[in-house]
């Protein structure tokens, strides 16, 4: 189902499934005002270093109130090391609040448009970027009952309190790799990740916070009571431990993919706790993953903080619990138990926030207030950073040492939160060896972000064939400046490309897979038109039911052995529930000035035979900048779209549909253009389940260079108010 190409394979709506073309909207003209050039963004300073030369961590001071103290001077610190005294030889405060007269992104103005159509969401450049934090829901460890409360509290902190300029991931430690979601500020895809939030049916949780104390209750003639309920405490231990465990290890996958993000990163942790010690002992297993992901986090500068999704619990007999048949010392011994779970499992919690320079929350049923506190808590921080000791990096008996890091500040009043230590292993050392192709490609595959050695643009666009059913249509743009090319004999270039590709259903299991290997040749001639244009690459992938999917690609140049990788998620809508449903938006580039009839977009069918000139290499005034595998666009051009229309509803009486359609150009979040209501002529199409649908939208002259936003809005004047309108956007760019 991959199919491979030189150049771009078509412009318009054969990529979906148009067999015909609808009355064209009539062209529209962007009226843009100029705009300032983006700030460039600074390079940002390394939060935690560990190496042999220098070991440097981060320290956020505050005064009795808890408000922020930045004034303060390298002889107001002190630093210790193992309880030894350290001489600070590096010093810096970081503020991380967006400078004074930054403008965060705001959302589109709805002037001359339906309320009730989504905006789409904007996509922020890193210098518009304010917050970034992953939200890691441990539905290992949760009950039933903590689920749907936090659950209910993300939707709440995404819709009431997420802000312009937040960059917020949605995880789960239960899921698998497919699970993983990119960084968004789209609030849709958030809450679209936040419904896939349920009980885990394979984790460790249980119906409320804590289980019945009547479970388990031994036979008449079995072990006694105290042998039973120890033996019963002991597994109910080792259960929890193994969780516990799979938790940390997935938290390490969401921390390791953090650590290439530049500056202070965040995580908060929604957990039903889990325990470092009991009154057998400490759990060393449990205790060991703590200090891996401890030591990994303060690597990766990322600040994990902790909530306990329980929300403020009693630990005495509830509504769930039957103790009529438990001696009154079974079930003192039961609540006693309980008392020392809770407290345990909220101790742990608080001593992996603490480690890393973070803090718990418990006792409380806020937990969108409770994540505004984290929030808050990115204001600014210390770096501090001093010359290690020799022996500091040596293993001892074979082991490498945990070093324990102790901040002070020497003014009264005042408290400090810092990271706990680090192995003795310099940071080059903890690297992955990733040694294997294979490796390279899965590491990149697996990463909960893009990676960007060889840069790639991914496009995906939802459609729909009568007899094929509901489709995903891809394009990767493959940047031909990152392929690496070698001489041959004969005076020619060769390469080698791996490709692969895997689709994911919104469970996290794989929904479809893909893997090839293509060789390269190109002649001096053609070289400059590989390196100016890339490669074109198409995936199809049959959907069978409505749903969200992701796909996620990587590419490997063997020669290099760079790798790249992009992943986004499509929405497939059920066509059979007769609602106004849209395919994806395809958008092109059309040049007036080198065609023959400026007042019409291109065909499907000239589309094709385009696309055949360009196969056989004779398609000179083609651009592949243009075309809707990238979409980069000089200002003063004609944007062409086309869309399919679905189950548009019919008058009874002429057989024909009443849509209007509307188009409008967004940049940063805000409108700039708004065109008119048109009523959509169909002619005599014959399938009008199907309705192909195309129109122009010529830039200004003058339009500012960036990222612009078309997003087209269909209005069904048969339909239920509820069902009347359908929407899509496609981004494109502005040189």
């Amino acid at each position: 189902m991959y199919r491979r190409f030189f150049a771009s394979t078509s412009f318009l709506l054969f990529l979906i499934a148009a067999n015909g073309v609808a009355q064209q909207s009539p062209p529209a003209t962007s009226t843009a005002a100029r705009e300032k050039p983006d700030q460039v963004q600074k390079e940002k300073e390394d939060v935690v270093r560990i190496s042999v030369t220098l070991v440097q961590v981060d320290a956020v001071v505050t005064d009795d109130k808890g408000r922020y103290v930045t004034d303060l001077k390298p002889e107001d610190f002190e630093l210790f090391e193992d309880a030894r005294r350290q001489r600070i030889t590096n010093f810096s405060y970081i503020d991380t609040r967006p400078a004074s007269g930054e403008v965060a992104a705001t959302p589109a103005t709805r002037s001359n448009r339906n309320t009730t159509t989504p905006v789409p969401p904007v996509r922020l450049r890193p210098d518009q970027v304010r917050r970034t934090i992953a939200l890691v829901v441990d539905d290992l460890s949760m009950s039933f009952e903590s689920i749907g409360f936090v659950r209910n509290s993300l939707k709440k902190f995404v819709d009431e309190q997420m802000q312009p300029g937040d960059l917020v991931a949605i995880l789960r430690t239960g899921a698998g790799i497919g699970a993983l979601q990119q960084f968004t500020s789209d609030k849709r895809a958030l809450n679209a990740a936040i419904e896939r939030v349920r009980y885990n049916l394979m984790g460790g949780g249980h119906l409320s916070a804590f289980a019945d104390i009547t479970s388990g209750a031994p036979a008449d003639g079995g072990l006694g009571e105290a042998e039973f309920s120890r033996f019963q405490e002991d597994a109910a231990r080792s259960r929890e431990a193994l969780f516990s465990v799979g938790s940390l290890g997935a938290l390490n996958f969401i921390v390791s993919g953090l650590k290439d993000l530049p500056g202070r990163k965040s995580v908060i942790l929604m957990s039903d706790g889990f325990q470092l010690f009991s009154r057998s002992g400490s759990n060393d297993r449990v205790l060991e993953a703590v200090r891996r992901t401890v030591d990994l986090a303060n690597r990766s500068s990322v600040m994990i903080y902790t909530i306990d999704s329980r929300g403020l619990q009693t630990a005495g007999l509830t509504a769930a619990d039957n103790p009529g048949f438990r001696s009154r010392a079974a079930v003192t011994q039961k609540l006693t138990a309980r008392r020392e779970n809770l407290f345990n499992s909220q101790e742990g919690l608080s001593y992996l926030a603490n480690q890393t320079g973070g803090f718990v929350v418990y006792n409380t049923n806020d937990i969108p207030d409770s994540i505004s506190r984290v929030l808050d808590d990115q204001k600014g921080y210390y770096l501090l950073g001093y010359i290690p000791e020799e022996n500091t990096f040596k293993a001892a008996k074979g082991k490498r040492q945990f070093h324990n890091i102790t901040v002070k500040v020497k003014r009264r009043g005042l408290r400090v939160r810092s990271r706990s230590g680090f192995y003795g292993v310099p940071s080059e050392e903890r690297l992955p060896v990733i040694s294997t192709p294979a490796q390279q490609i899965v590491t990149a595959l697996t990463s909960p972000f893009s990676s960007g050695g060889i840069r790639l643009k991914l496009t995906s666009l939802f459609g729909h064939e009568p007899q094929a059913g509901s489709f995903m249509r891809s394009i990767l743009h493959i940047d031909g400046r990152d392929i690496s090319l070698g001489d041959e004999p004969d005076g020619s270039r060769s390469g080698e490309l791996s490709i692969v590709a895997f689709t994911f259903g919104d469970n996290g299991q794989v929904v479809d897979r893909e893997g090839r290997t293509y060789n390269i040749s190109v002649t001096s001639e053609q070289l400059p038109r590989l390196k100016d244009q890339g490669l074109v690459y198409t995936i199809n992938v049959p959907i069978k039911k409505p749903s969200r999917y992701q796909l996620r690609v990587a590419v490997r140049d063997a020669r290099s052995e760079q790798v790249g990788s992009a992943n986004q998620f499509i929405d497939v809508p059920d066509i059979d529930r007769d609602r106004l449903t849209l395919s994806g938006l395809v958008v092109s580039g059309y040049d007036p000035a080198k065609a023959k009839k400026a007042d019409a977009p291109v065909t499907a069918d000239q589309a094709s035979q385009q696309a055949a000139r360009v196969k056989e290499g004779a398609a000179d005034d083609f651009e592949l900048q243009t075309s809707p595998a990238v979409r980069i666009f000089r200002p003063g051009l004609d944007v062409d779209y086309g869309f399919l229309i679905y189950n548009a509803q019919l008058n009874p009486t002429t057989k024909q549909p009443q849509l209007e359609t509307q188009v409008f150009l967004l940049k940063d979040g805000k409108q700039l253009f708004a065109g008119k209501l048109n009523p959509l002529n169909v002619g005599d199409q014959p399938d009008m389940k199907h309705i192909p649908a195309t129109g122009r939208l010529r830039l200004a002259p003058n339009l500012v260079p960036g990222e612009y936003v078309l997003q087209i809005v269909v209005t069904d004047k048969l339909a239920k108010d509820k069902y009347r309108s359908a929407t899509q956007w496609m981004d494109f760019e502005v040189k």
